[in-house]
């Protein structure tokens, strides 16, 4: 007997579509190597830009992530959608409510910008106390043409809005103009959110004139990069010398020996690379050594490094307007970081992590670090909500008994604390910055990206992100007997860092997932070196101190009355000095110690002097080690003055280098405010 086709569907089972059933197809997770160019827009719905590729439909499953993820993950992201799903039953997503959709138009993007980067005086046309005029003197080429294309923009766009096109006599009577004039370059069209299309990064394209980094021919193609040889191994060291939009104009152009990590990529390792801090004779610099005034201006030259470095991979960074709703001011959840680090000190001086933030960790660090599934196994619901209301009323009057808490309800309550903050710990202004590194295709570049939004964090935000970090990293340490490797708790931890909103809400967290956890994954393997101060900001720093102080005259009577007593102070200083070392040479120290018998002490600097062999000496002048030496905090050498506000020296620090980049600083040995 003839069968035919009869051209039927038997359907044999039905299979809802879910998240949670999701499974990485490759071993690896990795963007593609050579994306088109991309534009980041500060979105005001979501703490994450549109991460969904252009050709993805809604209606059919994402296409698998490229990235490798780990192998603790198993080729999965259940723990992922498991934490999502006990996040929406819990309904906290965050508060949708303190954010405007209304987009901000181009010229109040680049003002936004410009104060942002400590240049608001550029706009604004008011001198004012800020470091604009030094900044900009101390800019390289490139930070220099971003600063230049943002004013630009800023200006054709005020005059696009403010000015009425009027009809010229000529234009009525139709009359060829035959005088010569400048041609005024094309507004290159906008995009339906009103974005301007950026340039493209390793593709073949059309490149825009005004380029620097390009010729001046209208159209060039721009290949891949040439082969590189194969890495060595799997460890490196990031310099901290040059800045880092150096390095990728370096890897566009396609240099010898410079797309190491795009080489790395195309092998699909699936183990992390390593970066080592590296070890300069001025001395590792970690974000608490430097005063608050010196790590403002790092955020001011942050920020511009940054964009700079974003516009040579093609990313253009944007951004909405956050909406101006009052948050609460009292109680713990729910309440901004700021307000509750001022509740605290009213209590704790000094504080800077929220007291119920610290509490939690200490809970879980002291009797949940072995619990087996800690963080990914939740609490009762019920028992974290009452323990919320407890908490509530009884934190800070010493009542709340931490006895009665479990490791799971504790981690349900820390991770319901980060979700319930009203501006994200990730800020809303940085967070698409955040999302965009998860694309850039060289791990390298990824933590340097990261390393710049570091340090452009508030103070508050960037505490508790680094308590937080601490804290996870302990419970990877305990794997074995928790059984939550890095993998499992970067997947954990993301959905409550990385918020979506909106209508495309769950399209975007399919699409941005496996990116979410990866970037958590490199946030808790390299913190230290996040949180260290890249040379190059320093040494920018000093640069801008140097040109603040011989530009800035005296503004006031007062101002002036203020710098003839520090110019007393110093002269009298002086003489003292003289009279106790009248013989002082070339690459001789005064180091004073006020809370040491022998307050003051004349060092002769060499090649070898670091700054443990002078905090030796003084210990060993002032009792060699006696009971009372014991009980004195413990201190450290400071550079003061000069061409730095203030800066607590690594003990590694090679002095006399120290004294060449600031022969006028102050050295003093205290303890440090941490």
């Amino acid at each position: 007997m003839e069968m035919k086709d009869s051209c039927s569907v038997i359907l044999t089972a039905y299979h809802s579509y879910a998240p949670s059933r999701i499974h990485l197809v490759d071993e690896g997770y990795a963007p593609p190597r050579h994306s088109p160019c991309r534009k980041v827009q500060y979105q005001g719905i979501g703490l994450l830009g549109r991460m969904s590729s252009r050709g993805t439909r809604p209606s059919s499953p994402p296409s698998p992530p490229e990235r490798p993820a780990s192998r603790d993950s198993q080729d999965s992201m259940e723990d992922y959608w498991s934490e999502v799903k006990n996040i929406e039953e819990d309904g906290q997503r965050g508060h949708e409510d303190l954010l405007e959709r209304g987009s901000m138009d181009e010229a109040e993007l680049e003002e936004a910008w410009l104060q942002d980067a400590g240049l608001s005086t550029l706009v604004s046309g008011v001198l004012g106390e800020g470091p604009a005029e030094a900044l900009l003197s101390t800019l390289s080429r490139s930070q220099a043409a971003m600063v230049k294309k943002r004013v630009d923009n800023y200006t054709l766009t005020v005059r696009r809005r403010s000015k009425q096109p009027t009809r010229h006599v000529r234009d009525v009577f139709s009359t060829p103009d035959t005088s010569p004039v400048d041609p005024i370059p094309p507004v290159p069209p906008k995009s339906p959110n009103g974005d301007m299309p950026s340039r493209c990064v390793h593709r073949t394209s059309r490149v825009r004139p005004a380029c620097p980094s390009f010729s001046q021919s209208t159209e060039r193609r721009v290949s891949e990069c040439p082969p590189c040889p194969p890495p060595q191994d799997t460890s490196d060291s990031l310099s901290f010398e040059v800045p880092y939009s150096e390095g990728v104009t370096a890897h566009r152009r396609g240099r010898q020996g410079d797309c190491k990590d795009c080489q790395r990529i195309r092998r699909d390792d699936h183990d992390l690379p390593t970066f080592q801090l590296p070890r300069p004779k001025l001395g590792l610099t970690r974000i608490q050594d430097l005063s608050c005034e010196d790590m403002k201006k790092i955020g001011y030259i942050s920020l511009i490094e940054l964009t700079t470095f974003y516009d040579g991979l093609g990313i253009e960074l944007k951004r909405n307007r956050a909406a101006r709703s009052k948050a609460r001011e009292s109680g713990i959840f729910g309440v901004p970081l700021t307000t509750l680090l001022e509740n605290d000190q009213k209590k704790f001086p000094g504080s800077k992590v929220p007291l119920v933030f610290r509490k939690l960790l200490s809970k879980l660090e002291q009797t949940g670090l072995q619990t087996e599934g800690i963080l990914r196994v939740p609490g009762s619901a019920s028992r974290v909500k009452h323990l919320r209301q407890e908490l509530e009323q009884k934190l800070y009057e010493d009542r709340f008994d931490w006895e009665q808490v479990r490791h799971n309800d504790a981690a349900g309550l820390l991770k319901m604390f980060i979700r319930e903050l009203p501006y994200p710990l990730l800020t809303l202004q940085h967070a698409p910055a955040f999302a965009a590194a998860q694309n850039i295709s060289s791990p390298r570049q990824q933590i340097q990206a990261l390393h710049l939004l570091i340090m452009l964090l508030p103070e508050p935000n960037r505490d508790t992100l680094k308590a937080l970090l601490e804290f996870l990293r302990k419970v990877v340490a305990y794997e074995e007997k928790n059984r939550m490797g890095l993998w499992n708790v970067s997947m954990i931890v993301a959905p409550n860092l990385f918020t979506y909103r909106g209508k495309n809400a769950k399209q975007e967290e399919i699409q941005g997932a496996a990116g979410a956890a990866h970037l958590v994954r490199l946030l808790i393997t390299h913190q230290d070196l996040l949180w260290t101060v890249p040379c190059f900001l320093i040494s920018h720093v000093r640069k801008l101190n140097e040109a603040g102080a011989s530009k800035k005259p005296p503004s006031s009577e007062k101002t002036k009355r203020k710098l003839l007593l520090m110019r007393r102070k110093t002269i009298e200083r002086e003489k003292t000095e003289r009279s106790e070392l009248t013989d002082l040479r070339q690459g001789v120290i005064r180091v004073h110690a006020p809370l040491h018998a022998k307050i003051s002490m004349a060092i002769q600097l060499d090649n070898e002097t670091k700054a443990k062999d002078v905090m030796a000496r003084f210990d060993y002048e002032n009792g060699r080690g006696t009971r009372s030496t014991s009980r004195r905090p413990h201190q450290y050498l400071f550079e003061v003055g000069g061409n730095i506000g203030e800066r607590s020296l690594d003990p590694e620090t090679h002095l006399l280098d120290v004294y060449h980049v600031n022969p006028h600083c102050e050295w003093v040995l205290k303890p440090t405010t941490t």
